[in-house]
């Protein structure tokens, strides 16, 4: 099961940034303020997490209870189900009930976690530990969890995007592998679509923005682009690399149908989290998702043989074939805590052990968060998976950067991708500068 939903996460997040606002004036704590413990004595740590599934439950104790294993005199009170909602108010106002460690399943809001004061920077933490951030995280993971030079947050597992195909179809089409290429890509999708009156029997690959995990960022994340210049401004009217995106999407979505033909199809398929999902009833050949996605689709029991690859990379990048786009759990610690050096303590156990790391990553299924972690010989899993862990891996996977807004950005270029995909919007490249200008004002406004 996945660590969360994306879908519900991305729009939990704009409430999210809007609360997160006021954090800017209801929060001073600094990294010094609340660490002069002495993490050495009995103390009791509050720690609040956000999952909420029975065997995930389980596993966040278990994790805890190898925390308080080596280290008896630091006791920890869990709980789950805590939303990012709930974690901010919290976060806000402080107090005994207060949580001193959290995590989050939203990634996008590192940025104004880290400039709001809302958690603590941890980079004093790590120099003191003798820790070295760039050199024990997968380098997207790195990225995402701190802003401006601020290390608010740490890795605690991630996600990995790929490709899943159903080998049965490829075989049945004369298709030797999964491709390579966004060219050989749209081959492949157009040679697997199968037409069913004004309908389909088979289609090749969901294209549109709205189909599930084919988000904007998601394909963008195969071209690296930049988002922002060194000076915070959006860079999407620049960068060829996002207008390359675009061009890339819209033709898929002519040459498999249209939109019009395709959103019809997507009305009557499954939902993403249901059994009836349209690659586990083979309705769709081909799927860009997580890797929680290879869990429950053999969980659904389907009539063909699953296969996982990377996501296709543009013909001109074919030498970084095997890269992804990233995101994951973070965790941080409370500004307003009056325990950070211990609250510290349990933070680096449960993101930098790796033997925690990659007992947690066997029981809830998800991308180790260490280098480390990602090579131990003591993870287990289907050798499928494997492919997950090497994304991960990958030097030039990528995220979507930190934003004083959190993910609003992400927002407006996918409205853009709803505009432009539909045929409302014809002037992509203007669209293109519309979006960057309003993104800047986003920006500058939420300072």
């Amino acid at each position: 099961m996945p660590t969360r939903i994306p879908e519900t996460a991305r729009k939990a997040a704009f409430a999210l940034t809007a609360s997160l606002a006021l954090l800017a004036t209801a929060c001073t704590g600094q990294a010094s303020s609340g660490a002069d413990d002495d993490a050495s004595k009995e103390t009791t740590l509050t720690f609040w997490h956000a999952w909420s599934a029975p065997g995930e439950v389980k596993a966040v104790k278990d994790l805890v209870a190898g925390f308080e294993k080596t280290h008896p005199n630091i006791h920890v009170n869990v709980v789950g189900n805590m939303t990012d909602d709930k974690i901010n108010q919290a976060l806000r106002a402080g107090g005994s009930k207060a949580p001193d460690v959290i995590s989050s399943f939203t990634t996008n809001n590192v940025g104004k976690f880290c400039s709001s004061g809302a958690l603590v920077d941890l980079n004093p933490f790590f120099e003191k530990a003798d820790i070295d951030p760039e050199t024990t995280f997968p380098k997207a993971m790195n990225e995402y969890t701190q802003f401006e030079g601020d290390r608010c947050a740490v890795p605690l597992l991630g996600d990995a995007y790929g490709l899943y195909y159903n080998r049965t179809a490829f075989q049945k089409a004369g298709i030797s592998g999964p491709p390579k290429t966004w060219s050989e890509f749209e081959t492949v999708a157009k040679k697997l679509t199968i037409p069913e009156g004004d309908s389909y029997e088979q289609l090749g690959f969901m294209p549109n923005y709205h189909g599930w995990e084919s988000t904007t960022e998601h394909y963008l994340g195969q071209f690296s682009p930049t988002y922002f210049d060194q000076d915070g401004r959006s860079t999407v009217a620049t960068d060829p690399a996002v207008k390359a995106g675009f061009v890339l999407q819209k033709k898929l979505v002519d040459t498999l149908g249209g939109y019009r033909k395709l959103e019809k199809y997507r009305a009557g398929l499954g939902d993403e989290w249901g059994p009836k999902h349209p690659f586990h009833t083979g309705q769709v050949a081909m799927q860009l998702d997580g890797e929680w996605r290879l869990g429950m689709a053999l969980d659904a029991e389907p009539g063909f043989e699953i296969g996982v690859a990377p996501l296709p990379v543009p013909d001109n990048q074919v030498d970084q074939y095997g890269k992804g786009y990233i995101t994951g759990t973070i965790a941080g610690i409370a500004a307003t805590g009056k325990k950070q050096n211990a609250a510290w303590e349990l933070v680096k156990y449960m993101t930098t052990d790796t033997d925690a790391v990659v007992n947690f990553s066997n029981a809830i299924h998800n991308v180790p968060s260490t280098l480390a972690a990602l090579k131990s010989p003591e993870l287990t899993y289907d050798p499928r998976f494997k492919t997950f862990l090497d994304i991960a891996a990958n030097p030039h996977s990528t995220t979507s950067p930190a934003s004083v807004n959190g993910g609003v950005y992400l927002s407006t270029l996918q409205q853009l991708g709803f505009d432009y995909e539909s045929g409302k919007l014809k002037d992509l490249e203007g669209g293109l500068e519309k979006t960057a200008a309003q993104i800047d004002t986003d920006i500058a406004q939420a300072k």
